[in-house]
């Protein structure tokens, strides 16, 4: 068994150096990605998870991750029993939902130029706004088609994939430092329902916006391990 879960998520390079991830599935820390990529473009590098195993070699996303992986491998051969007992005596959890997505995050495209920067500003300041084309075309005293094209050349992206990348990132905010209900935070970040914020959310973040606040919530400190040695 071989494995790149180690400090860094080097052990993935030194797998691609030996020619071990030619045309596999493998992880390696988000950092590290495109570096990964360009030294062994065989490997078909997966950014969205903690680990892979692909059966004789299983690769993590970093040093924390590492330990999620040892979990697997130990549930894996010797069963779930084996590997909770470990993760009570570790004090984590035996398993983690989601991704590397839901630890990163998520870049907002920023304006290449100052022409657009007012409006970008304004919507930015009004996420609980409906922000229609034609209502961001006029502010930017340009008609919808030109504001449209012009929007795409100096971010990179569509008005309305902008948009939703800033709700998001205001979503994130609000469950990590409230105690806002979901309703409440899909409505200041803009997504009127929270089935529109767990969709989005969810899609963009890796899991869902519960699962998110239970993992990064600041309001709340639970103790863990309570009652176990560690």
């Amino acid at each position: 068994m071989l494995s790149g879960a180690n400090a860094g998520s080097s052990g993935a390079f030194v797998l691609g150096a030996a020619g071990l991830l030619d045309d596999r599935p493998c992880a390696t820390h988000w950092m590290n990605a495109d570096e990964l990529v360009a030294a062994y473009p065989r490997a078909r590098v997966d950014r969205d998870v903690l680990f892979v195993d692909d059966g004789d070699i299983i690769t993590s996303a970093g040093t924390a991750a590492g330990i999620d992986a040892c979990l697997h491998l130990v549930r894996r051969e010797l069963g779930a029993a084996v590997a909770t007992t470990i993760a009570r005596r570790m004090v984590v959890p035996p398993q983690r939902d989601g991704g590397q997505r839901q630890f990163v995050e998520t870049p907002i495209p920023e304006c290449a130029t100052d022409s657009l920067r007012s409006v970008l500003l304004w919507m930015e300041e009004n996420l609980d706004t409906e922000q229609p084309v034609a209502v961001l075309a006029r502010r930017a005293a340009m008609s919808d088609r030109t504001f449209a094209r012009r929007f795409v050349q100096e971010t990179g992206t569509t008005p309305a994939k902008w948009l939703v990348l800033q709700r998001v990132h205001r979503a994130r905010h609000l469950l990590e430092s409230s105690d806002l209900g979901i309703d409440q935070v899909a409505a200041r970040s803009g997504f009127g329902s929270a089935a529109l914020l767990r969709h989005h959310f969810t899609r963009h973040v890796g899991v869902a916006p519960s699962d998110y606040r239970r993992t990064f919530s600041h309001t709340e400190a639970p103790l863990l391990g309570a009652g176990l040695s560690a």
